[in-house]
């Protein structure tokens, strides 16, 4: 399996309401995963969790990647969500991200901070949002 990047994951998790998210999410992230946003620790689970509250909410949206860096298993860039709520209100967010792949090409951990650009007050945890 080739390895994957940030924004084939985040359109076919968020993105693609056709998709399973358990099956966007096995396409892209190991049995294993684990990820820190803004200093919040999740499992797998929980990032799921995570996901489906965001897919709840976003009518639709676009991941733009402005840097990325891959050096063996280890990747980073850094990125900005486009979301349009089902409410009509508008959330950008840029990411600063660092991860590790699992042999096979999935993402194993990420560590992120995110910071808001536009949208509410409100807006400011989406990053971690349930």
């Amino acid at each position: 399996m080739a390895q994957t990047d940030i924004a084939a994951a985040l359109n076919d998790l968020l993105f693609s309401a056709t998709t399973d998210v358990r099956e966007a999410a096995d396409r892209h992230f190991a049995p294993d995963y684990r990820q820190r946003t803004n200093g919040q620790w999740d499992d797998r689970d929980g990032f799921l969790g995570h996901i489906s509250h965001l897919r709840a909410v976003a009518s639709e949206g676009v991941v733009e990647v402005h840097d990325e860096l891959r050096d063996g298993r280890f990747y980073a860039d850094r990125h900005t969500v486009r979301i349009a709520k089902k409410d009509g209100s508008r959330v950008r967010m840029e990411v600063y991200l660092f991860g590790e792949f699992a042999p096979d090409g999935r993402f194993r951990r990420i560590e992120e901070v995110t910071l808001l650009l536009e949208g509410g007050e409100g807006d400011r945890t989406m990053g971690n949002a349930r």
